[in-house]
């Protein structure tokens, strides 16, 4: 059976028993593009944006919807983005090159990171970044010179860590008080102060991020009415307007088809309220809503595809069935311990089961995708799609091994364009130096 709630909206299962995407045929995607392969399905993603913009539209009017880059950005995603339009989070100048490269429209991208160069804040201040998120004191100051030695007024974010624990794990949690993310609420003042006292900068909000693959959202209410109970404090002692809040993103999603995740019609009216609520308790204006969504946008979009090779049995003890990709693509597994759910794209329903561990290609024991899934018996060619991979996999892939970095189709009405080439041995040889 194929487990749609994983699969992107368009899987279907074809009447060769192949798995289809978008109206393409997998098994004829992983011939002619060849594997490791991840597709992206443009009508999960473009109706994940529409679902966003509206659900938070409908109860937060003067709300902006921003896709955290982080999660996977490639030019044609920031071309679907600001067609879509969504605003951009960035987190490196790498990034928000990209998103300038498609014309993204520059006041709707949010600048992030916990150690941004001076280099990258000098190209945000002359591209007209619309909001640069700062992180600490040490950046205050430096984009404070920075806007001074180029003549603008940059509008700025503070990133407070309201010391809330959103119960997820620890690699991706970020909002609470031991985290390398943002101003302690002990020090937030000072930063306000400071913000407020430069003539360089424009402090127009408070943003926080409590961490990523969330599943409970009362975490979110927790550091909201902390976030709201400082900027009213804040209002008072230094003038503070409050005119833009950030709660982040984070909101989780399905790996397995047992997970049950809040939908985004939840998270838009548990956050709406709470804002609405805080800052009528508060006397607050109402601040503009900016959410950052990333990994609920693109990860069920995006499916891995990937060629058995080789099997080794150990009797009594499991199955290694090794494919052509694995922690060089997709290093979630090693790194977090990610569990994932897979399908055989060319045999999806029948046959006979049997439990196997899906096996990387990479020099590491520790590179395994999937262990103990029971599947249709498999044979060296048969193709492996795993669902839920447009989330971290391929922002996070690397060389190792000296491996080549995957090719990427996005596919819509059966018809399927290359978003990103294959690399080549020249590409990856092409910065060394002899």
């Amino acid at each position: 059976m194929l487990p749609t709630s994983l699969f992107p909206r368009t899987a279907r299962v074809s009447r060769k028993n192949h798995l289809m995407l978008g109206g393409c045929d997998s098994v004829e995607l992983a011939r002619e593009f060849g594997t490791p392969l991840y597709v992206f399905d443009e009508a999960t993603l473009r109706g994940k944006c529409v679902e966003y913009r509206e659900e938070f539209a409908r109860r937060y009017p003067n709300s902006l919807v921003v896709y955290a880059a982080k999660a996977f950005i490639n030019r044609a995603l920031a071309q679907l983005f600001r067609e879509e339009g969504l605003g951009l989070d960035v987190v490196s100048g790498g990034e928000f090159t990209i998103a300038r490269s498609v014309d993204f429209p520059m006041e709707k991208v949010y600048f992030h990171g916990n150690n941004k160069s001076k280099g990258e804040l000098e190209l945000a201040a002359e591209w007209g970044v619309g909001r640069v998120v700062v992180d600490n004191l040490f950046e205050l100051s430096l984009l404070d010179g920075v806007a001074k030695e180029l003549g603008v007024r940059q509008d700025i974010l503070l990133r407070i860590s309201p010391g809330v624990d959103p119960h997820t794990h620890a690699h991706i949690t970020t909002g609470i008080v031991d985290s390398k993310f943002g101003f302690l609420m002990a020090q937030a003042e000072a930063a306000v102060a400071q913000a407020l006292a430069s003539t360089n900068l424009n402090l127009v909000g408070l943003h926080f991020h409590l961490g990523s693959q969330l599943f409970e959202l009362d975490p979110y209410v927790q550091a909201i009415d902390i976030c709201f109970r400082f900027a009213a404090d804040m209002k008072k002692k230094h003038g503070f307007r409050f005119q833009e809040f950030s709660p982040g993103g984070g909101l989780g999603i399905a790996y397995n088809k047992d997970a049950s995740p809040p939908a985004v019609a939840e998270l838009a009216q548990v956050i709406s309220f709470a804002v609405m609520s805080k800052s009528k308790e508060l006397g607050l204006a109402l601040p503009r809503l900016v959410v950052e969504p990333g990994r609920s946008i693109v990860g069920q979009a995006g499916v891995a595809l990937y060629t058995v090779g080789a099997t080794k049995d150990i009797p009594g003890v499991r199955k290694y069935v090794s494919v052509d990709g694995g922690m060089a693509d997709n290093i979630r597994p090693a790194l977090y311990g990610s569990q994932y759910r897979a399908v055989v794209a060319n045999k999806v329903a029948g046959g006979d089961l049997e439990k196997v561990t899906i096996a990387g290609k990479l020099c590491e024991s520790g590179d395994v995708l999937i262990r103990d899934i029971d599947l249709p018996r498999l044979e060296s060619g048969d193709i492996i799609a795993v669902p839920c991979a447009g989330a971290y996999c391929l922002s996070m892939a690397s060389n190792y091994n000296s491996s080549l970095k995957p090719p990427i189709v996005m596919v819509k009405n059966g018809k399927a364009r290359l978003i990103r080439r294959h690399q080549s041995y020249e590409d990856l040889m092409s910065h060394d130096l002899v």
